[in-house]
């Protein structure tokens, strides 16, 4: 497929893509009970991450990516957190988890990799900065 926009051609952002996948097939299983609440839930915020990665990638200033890259790393920490809840009922086994687990480990150290070099002096995230822009 033709790239069209920047954020096309941020690894993260198309890690993040995957990670949608990944949790559609997911809640796939999820008991026909939880379609308004679990699965929603989860879905919506897993679209989040890469809809912040996008949005963020299109602001003119490097504060306005971070902010979005910090929503972004908010968003994966809630769906690992969901990811849990859904193990401890009995809707996903650990081997069915882990893989989604690591999957968001790697996503949350490739949006550390791209937030960390922004020229900003504040960070929402335990992450620290450095000094050179990441992107022109």
């Amino acid at each position: 497929m033709k790239t069209r926009f920047r954020f096309e051609k941020l690894e993260v952002w198309q890690q993040a893509r995957k990670i949608n996948q990944m949790i559609y097939e997911l809640t796939r299983r999820f008991p026909r009970a939880e379609l308004y609440a679990m699965t929603s839930q989860i879905r919506r915020v897993s679209v989040s991450i890469s809809s912040n990665i996008a949005e963020g990638s299109g602001r003119n200033s490097d504060k306005d990516f971070a902010h979005f890259l910090e929503q972004a790393y908010g968003s994966i920490m809630e769906v690992a957190s969901i990811c849990y809840l859904a193990f401890d009922l009995g809707y996903v086994t650990e081997s069915g988890l882990n893989p989604l687990l690591d999957a968001l480990e790697n996503l949350v150290k490739q949006n550390a990799a791209l937030n960390c070099p922004l020229a900003v002096t504040a960070t929402k995230t335990p992450f620290p900065r450095a000094a050179t822009p990441a992107l022109d």
